[in-house]
Formats: structure tokens, C-alpha cells, sequence
């Protein structure tokens, strides 16, 4: 059986962050042949279709129930790159991970990453992620030159600021909804070396945070704060900062030679001693509220002795890919997994309702047990979550006992961030609600989604888990229900 007529398995899919899962036929997919025959089949049957790199948002953004997921991981090859621009042509299935190791040797480094090194290009296009630098360069799709997106109706349309620049600004961020990145083109940042020159900082409270923040936003490289969730008081908001900046000769003698590989591997263990696919069993007895009430405090206590000495270099993928230092590390959170609350507030209103969203955390007893905290500009997306201000993320574990009470509190959270002029972010929601997502988005840009969606994708063959959740689209295939809540 031919690559473009081969069914896939019916599988089990769950989010990345464990707590939301869906059965759907998976079909591994390595051509744009392939893909488009995907969708014919698709719509002969009346069924939907899913988009699906490795699986790294922590919702239900790339689950599809009763439908087809299309795994776009075997898509990956390298088109073209040239070493003296920077600039990538490549797949869809093309990883972050992929991209530094072709670019640094040649001093060059993706303009913006996640916190894990793990997603696709095209998954991190669709939800145009931002990093620890987003303050200084904005989201990814502010870095790609051009793309050519499949359809679902089988036509290869090439965007770009100048070829269909409405097309380019919807489905930059458009959550896999209006055709399938095939070939990206994405301009890498020239670095001066392979590491960074790091300054910690341990402000008292959120208003500490900020102001940092803010002092530092017009010359750092990178900036990324963590916060307390069991702080009280004065103390609420007390976190860590950490400063990245790029170094070069006049930092690190060794600048040139930590652009090679071999000197950006993550260590093997940790402190010396423990291999770092254990550590995750390790810190399951310090999951809980006492544990990491104890591992909080202790990071704190930490930092504040770092703040005092002086900065320290580290290479680039030891300080971007935290998460990645501890393999399987969400396995801690036990069965139940966990989700990821990010909201995203105008500058002038962050420290209000990113203070009232912790404080409410702990009335309700159910702390977030890690908060990062990041400074954001605007971008020219049509769904954006970008603001000019701050985004808060909320790792909560979920369990059976308290899994009801959390969506409550997250769906208060959003009436909060809605009516502060905030937004939300498909990567990682698994609550928000049809009616929370459209007070956070003009109602212009809603509709000149929803007419795009139209004309590219009539019989709204691709749809998700959360596209059913969070988006009123008009219509639907033959045969295929597109519940969803709407309250």
C-alpha cells in the first residue's frame, strides 16, 4: 500500500501536560502527497482532521475525538540553509532541537524557542510561541520570511508580508485551523558565541518583579522570572529573575568554541550524582502542597545568596530548555497529570490581576506548584496572544479529587484576564471556554478568522478537541458532530 493511501492506528492521545486525553485514527504523514490525500480521504468519509507534531501542548490543542490526527513528525527534513544568512528552509516536523544543532556551529541560534527544545517548527508556528526573549524580539512569526501552506482543499498557497498578507497574519497563530505549514522559511539570530552571561535577581514581591523587569527590558537579551506561589502578604509575587545576555570575546574566552555541539549537551546527572532519567521518580514524594512549599522557600533562600555574587556563564541550551534538565519530569505529578494556566495582561493592569489570579489560588487551596513569569510586545498576529505586558503560567496538578474545583477556578481566572484586556494561549489552555475566548478578541478579528476559515476550509475539515471547545465555526463535515461547550 502506497505512503499517500496507508490508514493509521487507532490511538489513545493525550495532551502533553497528562490531564486531557481523546481516541482518534493517527496517520503518520512525510509529504505534501501524503497530506493532501489525508484530506480527500477525509472528506469522503465526513470526518475531521487533526494536526499533530510531537504532542507539546499541554492541552487538547492537537487532539481531534472520533477524527483523524495527522503525525507530521516523519515531515522533517532541511530544504536549504545557508550559513551565511541564517536563513532555514524547512518541514513541518523540523525540530527546535534540529534547528540549533544545523545553526550553532555556525554561530547562529533560533530568534525564539520554548522552554523545551522538543516542539515542531510547524506546531510552534501554528501557535506562534514566544520565549524568554519575547520583550526584545516578539513571537516567532515575526522571524519567518515566507511559508507554503497545503489547504484542506489540496491547493499549496505561498504567504509571505507581501503574498497573501492576510492569510500570513491568520495562520501565524491560527492553531492549525487553515491548512498545514508544509515549507517554512525562518531567519536564525546570529549569537556571538555559545553561551550566555546570566545575572540572578531575587525581588521581594510582584511590584519588585516588575520594576525589574522593566529596569532591565531595554538591554537584556533574555529575561525570565519564577514566583512563589505561597507567598503571602508583602512577600506575594517573590520570585527569581534571570538575565541572560549574549557573550562574546569580551565575556567568555571561549566563545567561539562553545559553539560546538558537543559543548552544549545538558549533563548526563545532575549535582554530579544522579543520572537525570531518575530524577523524576526522586521528586515524586515532594509533589504535594508541603513538598513544594519547602522547594519554593528553598529556591528563594537560593537565589537571594546568588543575587549577591557575581554573574556566570551558561551555555545556550542549558539556560533555554529548563525543562528539559529533567526527563519525563511531569511524570511526578502522578496519574492525573497536570495543566498549564497562562494569561497574558496589559502592562498597566499585570500586577492588579496577576496578584488577584495567585491570591485566589490560595483561597481556593489549589496552589500552582510553578509560576513563570515573562515581559511580552505586541505583534501584528490576527489571533494573538501577545500584549504589550506580562504573561503568568500556572502549573497545577491536577487529581481526581480536585480536577471539578480546578476548570472552576481557571474559568474564573478568565472572566479576570478577560476583563482586564487579557489573553490566552492555545498552546497551553485545556479550560477556556467559547465564550471567555471571544471577550479576549476584538470582534473584527474574530470574523476576518472565521471569513478565511470559510473560503480555505468550507466544510471545516480541520478541527481539534480545542477548536470545538473554543470557536463557534460556521460549518461542519458531513457526518461530523462539533460539540463543544459554550458557556
Amino acid at each position: 500500500m502506497s505512503d499517500d493511501a496507508r490508514r493509521g492506528a487507532a490511538a489513545v492521545l493525550h495532551g502533553w501536560g497528562g490531564a486531557v486525553s481523546s481516541s482518534a485514527e493517527v496517520a503518520p504523514v512525510r509529504s505534501v502527497d501524503a497530506l493532501r490525500a489525508v484530506f480527500a480521504r477525509a472528506r469522503r468519509e465526513g470526518r475531521s482532521v487533526a494536526l499533530r507534531g510531537t504532542g507539546c501542548s499541554y492541552g487538547d490543542a492537537s487532539l481531534n475525538a472520533g477524527g483523524i490526527v495527522v503525525d507530521l513528525t516523519p515531515f522533517r527534513r532541511v530544504l536549504a540553509f545557508d550559513p551565511a544568512t541564517g536563513v532555514v528552509d524547512a518541514e513541518p516536523g523540523v525540530t527546535v532541537e534540529d534547528l540549533w544543532r544545523l545553526g550553532l556551529p555556525h554561530g547562529w541560534w533560533p530568534p525564539v524557542v520554548s522552554g523545551t527544545m522538543y516542539p515542531t517548527l510547524g506546531g510552534a508556528l501554528g501557535m506562534n510561541i514566544h520565549g524568554k526573549n519575547s520583550f526584545a524580539v516578539g513571537t516567532l512569526g515575526e522571524h519567518v520570511e515566507a511559508f507554503d501552506l497545503l489547504t484542506p482543499q489540496g491547493d499549496v498557497v505561498t504567504c509571505s508580508r507581501d503574498a497573501r498578507p492576510e492569510l500570513f497574519r491568520a495562520a501565524v497563530g491560527g492553531f492549525g485551523m487553515l491548512g498545514a505549514f508544509v515549507r517554512i522559511r525562518l531567519r536564525l539570530k546570529k549569537v556571538p558565541g555559545g553561551r550566555l552571561k546570566v545575572t540572578v535577581h531575587a525581588p521581594r514581591n510582584l511590584a519588585a518583579m516588575i520594576e525589574r523587569f522593566e529596569a532591565d527590558r531595554a538591554d537584556a537579551d533574555y529575561l525570565v522570572g519564577w514566583i512563589d506561589g505561597f507567598a503571602r502578604g508583602a512577600a506575594l509575587g517573590r520570585g527569581v529573575i534571570h538575565r541572560g545576555d549574549y557573550a562574546g570575546p569580551e565575556d567568555d574566552p571561549e566563545a567561539a568554541a562553545t559553539l560546538a555541539l558537543d559543548r552544549q549537551a545538558l549533563p548526563p546527572r545532575l549535582f554530579g550524582l544522579v543520572p537525570r532519567t531518575w530524577m523524576w521518580r526522586l521528586a515524586v514524594p515532594l509533589v504535594n502542597d508541603l513538598g513544594m512549599r519547602a522547594v519554593n522557600a528553598a529556591k528563594f533562600l537560593s537565589a537571594t545568596l546568588a543575587a549577591r555574587r557575581k554573574p556566570y556563564l551558561q551555555s545556550h541550551v542549558a539556560f533555554a530548555f529548563l525543562l528539559d534538565y529533567v526527563p519525563n519530569w511531569k511524570r511526578s505529578y502522578g496519574r492525573g497529570g497536570l495543566i498549564q494556566y497562562q494569561s497574558f495582561i496589559p502592562a498597566d493592569a499585570a500586577e492588579r490581576v496577576h496578584s488577584e489570579l495567585i491570591r485566589r489560588s490560595q483561597e481556593a487551596g489549589l496552589i500552582p506548584y510553578l509560576l513563570v513569569y515573562k515581559r511580552h510586545r505586541r505583534d501584528p498576529y490576527l489571533l494573538t496572544h501577545a500584549v504589550d505586558g506580562y504573561s503568568m503560567a500556572m502549573d497545577f496538578r491536577v487529581t481526581a479529587s480536585n480536577r471539578g474545583r480546578l476548570w472552576t477556578l481557571c474559568r474564573g481566572f478568565d472572566d479576570v484576564v478577560a476583563s482586564a484586556g487579557g489573553r490566552f494561549y492555545f498552546a497551553k489552555d485545556a479550560t477556556l471556554t467559547r465564550a471567555s475566548f471571544a471577550r479576549s478578541v476584538p470582534p473584527a478579528e474574530l470574523a476576518a478568522f472565521a471569513a478565511l476559515k470559510a473560503e480555505l476550509d468550507p466544510d471545516n475539515l480541520l478541527q481539534t478537541d480545542l477548536s470545538r471547545r473554543v470557536f463557534a465555526f460556521a460549518a461542519a463535515p458531513a457526518g461530523r458532530r462539533t460539540g463543544g461547550s459554550t458557556d
